[in-house]
C-alpha cells in the first residue's frame, strides 16, 4: 500500500518506514484528487538564468528610456506629449500594438480562450477595421484641426466647455479605475504565480521604474520603449506558442485534447466543466452563445471605434506622426500585428486547459480556491501556468520580462495620456495664465499622483473577484463608451450636429449606461450550479448587444436635439469635419475663439512643437546654473538655455505644415494597397475560423 501511495518503491529495510511515513503524511489531506501545484510552490522553478535575463532586460529598458529622453524634444507641450510630431510609421504601428496588448490582455485573452475557445480572439481581428478607420477617416480630421487631445477636438468642433470637461473627467475615471487597475492586477497576478514574489513589492518596483522614464522622457521615451517591448512580447510569446503546439500535437491535437479537457472533480448535475461544443468557431448562436455573432460584428465594432479612433491613448500615437502617410502606415502595421494575438495568446490559453484541466479548468470552488485563490474559477492562470510548466531556463525569464514589458508599456501609455488630458483640458481652466514651465511640471506631478493611486488600489484589486474582473472591464466599457462613439461619428460626418445636441445626448447615454452598470454590480453572475435570478435585461441582453443599442439611442437623441436648436455657423466648421477637412479659412479650427479658461490657441502650440517655449529675453552670457539645477531642469523638461522665437511668417509656415493632410501620390498608393491587402487577409481569417 505504501509503495502505491508514494509513487516510487523504497528499497528493502526502508520500505516499511517509508510506507508508514507516507501513510501518516497522507492522512489529513488525500493527495490523489488535489491539484499538484500551488501558486506559491513555483519559486524553485525560477533559475539563475531567469534572474539574469530579467535583470538584463530592466537595465536595457532603462538605457533605452534614458537615451530617448536625452535626444527627445521634451521642453514643450508638443515635444513632451506628441513626440515632437516626428514619428515614422514603424514605431507608431509597434506602439499601437504594445499599448493595447498589455498584461491584462495576456491574462484575460488566454483565460477567456481557455474557458470558452477561439471567439474572444475576434476582439483582436475586429480592431483591424477600426485601425484603418483611424488612419483614413479620423486622423485626417484631427490633424487638420490641429488638436492634441480628443476633448480639445470636441471643444473646437462644438464650442463651449462642458463637453470637453465631461470627456476629460470621464476619460480619467476610465483610465484610473478600469485600465490601471486591470493592468496592475494582471501583472501582479502573473508575477505572483510565476515567481512567488511579494505582490506589493513587485508592483511597487514596476510602477517606480515605469514612472521614472515616463516622467523623464515624455512620449518619445514611451514610443521607443514600446518598440523594444513589442519585439520582446511577440518573440517570447511565439516561442511559447510553438512549444505548446508541439506538446499537444499542433492544431489537430489541440482540437482533440481541448474537447476532452475535463477536470477530475466536477459539480454534480451541471455542465460547467464541459468545454464548449462551438469552442473552435468565431460565429456563435445569437441567443445562447457566450459571444453572439451579431454582437461580435456590430456591438464590438462600437467598442472598437471608441478604443482605436477616439481614445486618447491610441490616437495620441497617430497624432505624433510626421505626416498623414506615416499615420496611415502605422495603422496598417498595427492592423497586421493585431492578427497574431489569436495565435500566440488565445490558442496557448486553450493549450493550457488541454494540458492542465484540473487546475485551469477547475469548477469545484474548494479546488479553485486552493489553486488560484478564486472560488469562481482559475482560467486566469492559463498563460502563467503554461510559462512555468513548459518554458526552459532563460526562456522562462524572457517570458517574465515579456509580461513586465506588457505591464510597463500599458502603464506608460496611461500615465502619459492621463497627464496630457489633465494638463491641457483641466489644469488650464484652473490656472488661466499658467506658463509653459508650470504646465510641464504639473504634468509630471500628476503622473506621480497616478502612481500613488495605483499603489493604493493594489489591496482593492487583490480582494476583488479575480475570476470576473476581466469580464467586468469588458462590460463596463460597453456601458460607458458607446455614447462617445456615437458623438465622434456624428461630429465628423454630420455638420448639422451642435453643442446642445451633443451634450444632452452624452448625458442620456451616460444615464442609461450607469443604470445597467449599477444593476450589473447589484446582481452578480451566478456560479456553476446556481440558479440565475438576475433581471431579464441582464440575463438575456448580452453586453455587446447593449453597446449597440446604447450607441444608436445616443445618436438619435443627439440628432433630434440638434435639429431643434440652431446649427453651428458654416464658417466655424473649417477643417473640423470630414467634408470640410481641406478648407482653410480665417477661422481655422475656431482659432480666434477664446474660451473663459484661456485655452491655448493653435498659434501658441505651433511654437511649442518646435521647442519654442515662452520667449526668453535673458542674455546668453548669463552665469551657468549649478549642476544640481541643470539636472533638475533637464528632468522637468525645462529649458537650460534661451530658445529662439518664431517670426510671424515662420509661425504661418509651421501652422501650414502641422495641419497639412496632403500626401505624396506614391505613398498614398502604397498605403491604400497595403490596407486592401490587410482587409483581404482579415476577411479570409474570419471566414476560415468562422
Amino acid at each position: 500500500k505504501g509503495n502505491n501511495e508514494g509513487r516510487c518503491a523504497p528499497k528493502s529495510s526502508l520500505s516499511k518506514k517509508g510506507s508508514s511515513l507516507l501513510t501518516a503524511m497522507s492522512q489529513p489531506t488525500p493527495t490523489t484528487m488535489e491539484p499538484p501545484t500551488l501558486p506559491g510552490d513555483t519559486t524553485a522553478a525560477f533559475g539563475v538564468a531567469d534572474i539574469i535575463v530579467v535583470v538584463l532586460y530592466f537595465a536595457f529598458v532603462l538605457a533605452v528610456g534614458i537615451w530617448s529622453s536625452i535626444r527627445a524634444s521634451r521642453g514643450t507641450i508638443g515635444g513632451y506629449f506628441l513626440a515632437g510630431r516626428s514619428m515614422t510609421w514603424w514605431p507608431i504601428g509597434a506602439s499601437l500594438m504594445s499599448s493595447n496588448v498589455g498584461s491584462g490582455l495576456f491574462i484575460g485573452l488566454a483565460g477567456t480562450g481557455a474557458a470558452g475557445g477561439l471567439a474572444v480572439g475576434a476582439f483582436e481581428w475586429n480592431a483591424t477595421w477600426a485601425l484603418l478607420a483611424l488612419g483614413w477617416i479620423f486622423v485626417p480630421v484631427y490633424i487638420a484641426a490641429g488638436v492634441v487631445t480628443m476633448p480639445e477636438y470636441l471643444q473646437k468642433r462644438f464650442g463651449g466647455q462642458r463637453i470637453q470637461i465631461y470627456m476629460s473627467v470621464l476619460s480619467l475615471i476610465l483610465y484610473i479605475f478600469t485600465k490601471i487597475s486591470v493592468y496592475i492586477f494582471s501583472g501582479a497576478l502573473f508575477i505572483q504565480i510565476s515567481l512567488g514574489w511579494n505582490l506589493y513589492l513587485s508592483t511597487v518596483v514596476l510602477l517606480a521604474v515605469t514612472a521614472v522614464y515616463t516622467i523623464a522622457g515624455g512620449l518619445t521615451a514611451v514610443i521607443y520603449t514600446d518598440v523594444l517591448q513589442t519585439v520582446i512580447m511577440v518573440l517570447g510569446a511565439l516561442v511559447l506558442m510553438f512549444i505548446g503546439f508541439e506538446k499537444v500535437g499542433w492544431y489537430e491535437g489541440l482540437q482533440e485534447k481541448y474537447s476532452t479537457a475535463i477536470p477530475k472533480i466536477t459539480v454534480p448535475n451541471t455542465t460547467c466543466h464541459l468545454p464548449r461544443a462551438d469552442a473552435f468557431h468565431l460565429f456563435r448562436d445569437p441567443i445562447t452563445g457566450d459571444i453572439p455573432w451579431p454582437g461580435l460584428l456590430f456591438g464590438l465594432s462600437v467598442l472598437a471605434l471608441w478604443c482605436w479612433c477616439t481614445d486618447q491613448v491610441i490616437v495620441q500615437r497617430s497624432l505624433s506622426a510626421k505626416n498623414l502617410s506615416h499615420a496611415k502606415g502605422g495603422s496598417v502595421l498595427g492592423g497586421y500585428l493585431k492578427i497574431f494575438p489569436m495565435f500566440f495568446i488565445v490558442m496557448p490559453g486553450m493549450i493550457s486547459r488541454a494540458l492542465y484541466p484540473d487546475e485551469v479548468g477547475c469548477v469545484d470552488p474548494d479546488i479553485c480556491k486552493r489553486v488560484c485563490g478564486a472560488a469562481v474559477g482559475c482560467s486566469n492562470i492559463a498563460y502563467p501556468k503554461l510559462v512555468i510548466e513548459l518554458m526552459p531556463d532563460g526562456l522562462r525569464g524572457l517570458m517574465i520580462a515579456v509580461m513586465m514589458a506588457a505591464l510597463m508599456s500599458s502603464l506608460t501609455s496611461i500615465f502619459n495620456s492621463s497627464s496630457t488630458l489633465f494638463v491641457i483640458d483641466i489644469w488650464q481652466r484652473i490656472r488661466r495664465q499658467a506658463s509653459e514651465q508650470e504646465l510641464m511640471i504639473v504634468g509630471r506631478v500628476f503622473i506621480l499622483i497616478l502612481v500613488v493611486i495605483s499603489i493604493l488600489w493594489i489591496p482593492i484589486i487583490q480582494s476583488a473577484n479575480s475570476g470576473k474582473l476581466f469580464d467586468y472591464i469588458q462590460s463596463i466599457t460597453s456601458y460607458l463608451a458607446p455614447p462617445i462613439t456615437a458623438l465622434f461619428l456624428l461630429a465628423i460626418f454630420c455638420k448639422r450636429i451642435n453643442e446642445p445636441g451633443a451634450f444632452w445626448g452624452l448625458m442620456v447615454g451616460l444615464a442609461v449606461g450607469l443604470v445597467r452598470m449599477i444593476m450589473e454590480f447589484i446582481y452578480s453572475t451566478p456560479s456553476c450550479g446556481e440558479e440565475d435570478r438576475r433581471p431579464a435585461v441582464l440575463k438575456d441582453l448580452h453586453y455587446l448587444y447593449f453597446a449597440l443599442i446604447l450607441c444608436v439611442l445616443t445618436a438619435i437623441v443627439i440628432v433630434l436635439i440638434s435639429l431643434c436648436t440652431p446649427p453651428v455657423p458654416e464658417e466655424k466648421l473649417a477643417s473640423l469635419t470630414w467634408w470640410t477637412r481641406h478648407r482653410k479659412g480665417p477661422a481655422i479650427g475656431l482659432k480666434n475663439y477664446k474660451n473663459e479658461a484661456g485655452q491655448i490657441n493653435l498659434a501658441n502650440r505651433e511654437s511649442d512643437f518646435v521647442e519654442s517655449a515662452e520667449s526668453c529675453d535673458k542674455e546668453e552670457s548669463a552665469a551657468k546654473p549649478p549642476c544640481w539645477k541643470m539636472a533638475y531642469l533637464w528632468f522637468c523638461g525645462l529649458p537650460t538655455s534661451p530658445k529662439p522665437t518664431l517670426s510671424q511668417e515662420e509661425s504661418a509656415a509651421l501652422e501650414q505644415r502641422l495641419t497639412s493632410i496632403e500626401e505624396k501620390p506614391l505613398w498614398k498608393i502604397v498605403c491604400n494597397a497595403n490596407a486592401i491587402l490587410l482587409l483581404a487577409i482579415n476577411v479570409f481569417l474570419w471566414a476560415y475560423f468562422g
